[in-house]
């Protein structure tokens, strides 16, 4: 523990003395961020969220996603296995291309990912389970953006495929330069179950331009969609390799 904790004050120490592109974080919204990660920097995005079901609160943490880019338009994901009160999750593995950056705003990249059955027993969809995502921004305003994404997941469930389809809208809104809030709206549909809606809201706050804080809520809109859940996350980033 004792050698942990200086590497981290060393690590965010190193972040705020350098200049670049602020940072830019999939989290705390369902809708994936449209922009990769600088080339040659590390982002960690890093979360804990209390979700009620049916009555039954279940606590995931540390929702950890880490970006490495290796190109001005690739990077590089490693989705960490979330802890629940039965276990550990699955990890998941990706890549993220940008399609689109143009003056006028629009931005749009490809997400192409798979889950490993590497988690508990009770926890693990036990398959490989492909994703793919279209995230896309568009500016409106000096202070408004809109956002969305478009999803396929190949997810395993009792041993079958149960694909599902997700469609996402979002309203993003600049209060100052480093603080923005925002309220988006989620579904997925399944081929097998009913339809879970959401509508969510939260904020985040950039304490430097490589350091952000977030909160998050949500409601269900439908029966297969959870009561509601709440949540916090900090993330940050840093330079690894000089570009």
């Amino acid at each position: 523990m004792r050698k942990v904790v200086p590497l981290w004050i060393a690590l965010l120490a190193a972040s705020a003395l350098l200049n670049g592109q602020a940072i830019a974080t999939d989290r705390p919204a369902v809708t994936d961020s449209s922009l990769v990660v600088p080339r040659g920097s590390f982002q960690f995005e890093n979360g804990t969220q209390v979700t009620d079901s049916a009555g039954h609160n279940t606590f995931d943490g540390p929702e950890t996603l880490v970006r490495f880019g290796i190109a001005s338009r690739t990077e590089l994901r490693f989705t960490a296995p979330d802890y629940y009160s039965a276990g550990f999750g699955d990890t998941t593995l990706g890549l993220k291309q940008q399609i689109s950056h143009t003056a006028g705003g629009f931005d749009l990249s490809l997400i192409l990912s798979v889950s490993l059955p590497s988690g508990a027993q009770a926890i693990s969809s036990h398959g490989y389970d492909p994703a793919l995502q279209l995230p896309w921004s568009q500016k409106l305003s000096e202070n408004w953006t809109a956002a969305g994404m478009l999803s396929i997941y190949g997810t395993t469930e009792g041993g079958k495929r149960n694909d599902t389809g997700e469609f996402t809208l979002l309203f993003d809104r600049q209060l100052t330069g480093p603080w923005d809030a925002f309220l988006e709206y989620a579904g997925d549909f399944p081929q097998r179950g009913g339809p879970r809606h959401l509508l969510h809201a939260g904020t985040a706050y950039k304490l430097a331009p490589r350091h952000q804080l977030d909160f998050h809520l949500g409601v269900g809109l439908s029966r297969a969609a959870p009561n509601h859940f709440i949540g916090v996350g900090y993330s940050f980033l840093f330079q690894a390799v000089r570009p």
